[in-house]
Order: structure tokens, then sequence, then C-alpha cells
């Protein structure tokens, strides 16, 4: 299984962890589809996705709107793709559209058949096995405008991605008292950072946390 998660931040961030990603498929040409969290703002999306991609060898890349209406030819062609991008935007319309279009198990199917999935932001947290990290602080989270219960996500990690983080108490305080209801780390990733996780191992890029039981951990790379 490869999976690649990003935190978010600029271009110029994440070069280093597109690197990464790129190196997990040899061959060249690839192609990429983009999957937004919504079609709100995705042909800007799409474009930076072009431009970040394309001068590293991406000669393909489609555009997949989830939350509208799409042919089996065209999911088709999607899951023909070698790289899959879950981008950001609200988690938790993200996931409703992610169950509603059938996406969500078809994903999970097409990873484990040799696909390299990667998420920015709410691509990343949908990619483990609940997107409740989105819910919290207060003062920095998704609304949950769709009203979903029903938080579990794609399940393809044993731990959970919090993404945006800054090195700061309030942020700390929050993510060390939801480490003790919960088992399993939850990986805390400023921009620019992020987790590569291929069959042989999990590795970081950029300086990463890690809170587990009630205590903060610094992953330094």
């Amino acid at each position: 299984m490869n999976l690649v998660f990003y935190s978010g931040g600029e271009a110029e961030e994440n070069l280093s962890l597109d690197k990464r990603l790129l190196s997990l498929k040899g061959k060249r040409p690839l192609t990429l589809t983009l999957i937004p969290a919504g079609s709100y703002f995705a042909e800007e999306y799409y474009q930076d996705i072009v431009e970040q991609y394309g001068p590293l060898g991406v000669s393909r890349i489609l555009l997949f709107n989830i939350d509208q209406a799409f042919s089996e030819a065209f999911k088709r062609a999607v899951l023909r793709s070698d790289i899959i991008h879950l981008g950001g935007g609200n988690t938790f319309y993200f996931l409703k559209h992610l169950r509603r279009s059938g996406m969500l198990k078809e994903l999970k199917e097409w990873v484990l058949g040799g696909g390299v999935l990667t998420g920015l932001s709410a691509g990343a947290i949908v990619m483990t096995k609940t997107i409740h990290t989105a819910s919290f602080p207060d003062f920095d989270r998704d609304d949950n405008d769709e009203n979903l219960k029903n938080l579990s996500a794609m399940g393809l990690v044993d731990f959970e991605v919090f993404p945006h983080y800054k090195n700061s108490r309030r942020y700390d305080k929050e993510l060390m008292k939801y480490s003790l209801e919960k088992e399993g780390p939850i990986y805390a990733l400023p921009d620019g950072s992020g987790i590569v996780l291929t069959d042989e191992e999990l590795s970081f890029v950029g300086r990463s946390f890690c809170f587990l039981a009630g205590k903060k951990y610094s992953i330094h790379k």
C-alpha cells in the first residue's frame, strides 16, 4: 500500500514531499486525478495542481468532482490513474460525498490493488479511520453543516492525522486531551510536512509531532 499525507501549504513548501510521492512510481510519464473536497473553486485548484505536478513528470491530470454527476466510463478512467490526489476543503462535506458517490469503497479497493493515494488536509484526514480531528479545536475546525453523525472514514491506517498544526500551547492542550480518549497515535503536521507510507516503512518529511496517551513527541526529520 502506498499513501502520502500532506498537511498543506504552498507548492514550494511541499516539493520534498512531491518528490517522495513521485519516487513511488518509477515510470514516466504519470497520470494523476485530482478529487477536490468540493466542486466550488475546483477549476482554480486544478490549475494549481497542473502547475505543481506538471514540471515533475505528470503528463495527464484529470479533475473528478464527486459532488456532481459522473459516468461509469469516466470513473473507470479515473481508476486507471497512477496517482489519485484527494484535495483540501471541508472534511465533513468531502466524506458525505465520498460515501454518497460510492467512491469511499472504490478508492480503498483501488489502493489495495496498487494505486498511489495522496491527500492534503481534508483529503489526508479521510484516508484515516475517522475524521474526528476535523471537528476540533473550537478555534480552528471545519463546520459540520452536513450534520454528519458517522465520522468513520476510509480506514486505511491505524493512526489519525491533524493537518495545519501550529506548535503552540493551545493546540497541544487540545491534542493531548484528545489523545487520552483514543488508541493509537495522532500525527500533527505543520504545513509543508507530511507522511509517506509504503509496504516497507512509515516515514516523515519535515518536522512532525506525535500525540499519544496524553503526551507529545517531536519527530525530527
